[in-house]
């Protein structure tokens, strides 16, 4: 039986599953091996066998579990017959399955995994500096600070210059305001005193009617008859302009 399992790493065998008919004397002694060599050592890996001895010929069928067995254990497979007698039909077939960790660095969760680098080997270390704490920075920055604070003051003490002026300009207004006001008082009382203001006013408007001098005569007006040429003259360059339009 020449071996039929994959040769891919990381398989293992967990059963062995066999099918073969015995044929054979009910008297004669027999026994038959089902079995696989070990391709690492010595011996088999496997190997199971069945006595037919005073048994009648049947067809057996039996699963043997072997353990998560590593595919590169297994060698060539065989049914070997030890008496009088015969098999036919045989069939053997191996469940397998996919190791995870027959490479331990295939996953952290395998036994024997190791760290294949150190960050802190690969990472180099940077000494981290505030630049806060740079002495150039922080002159710099308080400078800025300072002309802020300049800059401040100066825009304060112009708003408290304004608003002086315009407190004084409204005060001087009143002021002018109301030394207008006692000049006019006096100067009414003046003029009162000395009766140059009349109470009221009277004059008398002659009146009279004005009839209509102008009148116009009743005269016939001629016709303009070098208008009426004209005009007739205007009208033929029309109607040969739209005309020279229908011929084109």
């Amino acid at each position: 039986m020449t071996n039929v399992l994959p040769q891919q790493a990381g398989l293992t065998v967990g059963n062995v599953v066999y099918r073969y008919t015995a044929v054979k004397d009910i008297d004669a002694d027999m026994l038959v091996h089902v079995q696989n060599e070990n391709a690492l050592g010595d011996g088999y890996i496997f190997r199971e066998t069945d006595d037919w001895s005073g048994l009648e010929g049947n067809t057996i069928y039996k699963a043997i579990p072997v353990g998560r067995i590593g595919i590169e254990y297994w060698g060539d497979g065989s049914i070997e017959i030890e008496g009088e007698g015969s098999v036919i039909d045989p069939s053997v077939i191996y469940t397998y399955q996919y190791d995870t960790c027959f490479d331990p660095q295939t996953s952290p969760d395998c036994p024997d995994y190791k760290v294949p680098y150190n960050l802190e080997d690969i990472i180099p270390v940077v000494e981290y500096n505030d630049p806060l704490q740079d002495e150039l920075v922080r002159l710099e920055m308080e400078k800025k600070a300072e002309q802020a604070d300049k800059e401040q003051e100066e825009y304060d003490r112009k708003k408290r210059t304004d608003k002086i002026k315009v407190n004084l300009e409204k005060m001087l207004g009143g002021l002018n305001s109301s030394v207008l006001s006692d000049a006019a008082q006096l100067q009414e009382q003046a003029l009162f005193s000395m009766n140059f203001i009349p109470v009221t006013y009277k004059t008398a408007l002659n009146g009279g009617v004005y009839n209509d001098v102008l009148a116009f005569k009743d005269k016939e007006l001629q016709d303009n008859k070098k208008a009426r040429r004209v005009t007739f003259a205007q009208q033929l360059l029309h109607d040969e302009m739209v005309q020279q339009q229908y011929d084109n």
